[in-house]
């Protein structure tokens, strides 16, 4: 099967908008940027005290911002006891009122350490991919719900554009779950756990266009890339085979929500 296109439309009839369209792509698109994902919890307008819940919180900043910037008591768990460790030790830093109102302990969204109907928001960003256990864990997020509560859910999902054998050595390499990579199977997880979806907001390649715009972050990561590819003998003598792996995948992982191999969602979720 040829192309979809004729050679006189690739030689000829392109080449006459060409510089046009060139020009037309270095406008940017006005990306939302991270920053999105707090508006949201803004719009949820919580009541000043109401208790949150940072699902795999790493070093704690998501925690500690969205107890500073709504009035909450946050509790922030991760499985990693070097990621709570860190957090706290950043907290004891932080005002005391602050200290008063965070926290952070290590846990597993599977088994959250927290009693049932206490939270007023479960917040998981960038999470839930590493979880075998979807249902479980999306159990867990309804049975510590109350019931008015929100769930909001970021992460990262597998496109079509993504090769097999490539998803197959970025997952492993990242540690995720192929299952969980799967929209259409968390999203039965959700169903399962008697979670709503309030909204399903497709973010695809906002946040990379945001990054690359406002620090170059993005052609940095390709041009990394191309260097562990080209010369990984020298990188893997001086760090080792595991960190270069993992810093490739990083990098493609950035490279890949660029240019749609990999897609982000936010799901806003509530009790069914």
């Amino acid at each position: 099967m040829g192309p979809p296109f004729s050679l006189d439309e690739f030689y000829d009839a392109y080449p006459r908008v060409e510089e046009q369209f060139q020009a037309d792509l270095d406008d940017g698109l006005d990306p939302r940027g991270p920053d999105f994902l707090f508006q949201l919890v803004g719009d949820m307008t919580l009541a000043p005290g109401a208790c949150a819940l940072d699902v795999g919180c790493g070093e704690g900043r998501d925690t500690v911002q969205l107890a500073t910037q709504f009035d909450l008591r946050a509790t922030g768990i991760d499985p990693v006891e070097r990621h709570i460790l860190l957090a706290s030790e950043a907290l004891a830093a932080e005002p005391d009122d602050l200290s008063e109102r965070v926290s952070f302990k290590v846990g597993r969204a599977e088994a959250l350490p927290v009693d049932d109907r206490t939270m007023d928001l479960v917040w998981c960003r960038d999470v839930l991919s590493h979880v075998v256990a979807i249902d479980s864990a999306c159990a867990e997020f309804r049975r510590v719900l109350r019931d008015d509560g929100r769930v909001l859910i970021y992460q990262m999902f597998g496109t079509a554009r993504l090769e097999p054998r490539e998803a197959e050595w970025l997952w492993k390499t990242m540690g995720v779950a192929p299952g969980s990579a799967d929209p259409d199977q968390v999203e039965r997880g959700f169903a399962a756990a008697g979670l709503q979806i309030e909204k399903r907001i497709v973010i695809g390649t906002e946040f990379g266009e945001w990054a690359e715009e406002t620090s170059g972050k993005a052609s940095r990561q390709l041009l990394h890339a191309a260097r562990l590819l080209r010369s990984p003998d020298r990188y893997i003598a001086k760090f080792g085979n595991a960190a270069h792996e993992i810093m490739l995948g990083d990098c493609l992982w950035h490279v890949y929500g660029m240019i749609g191999k990999l897609s982000r969602r936010v799901y806003l979720l509530s009790s069914a």
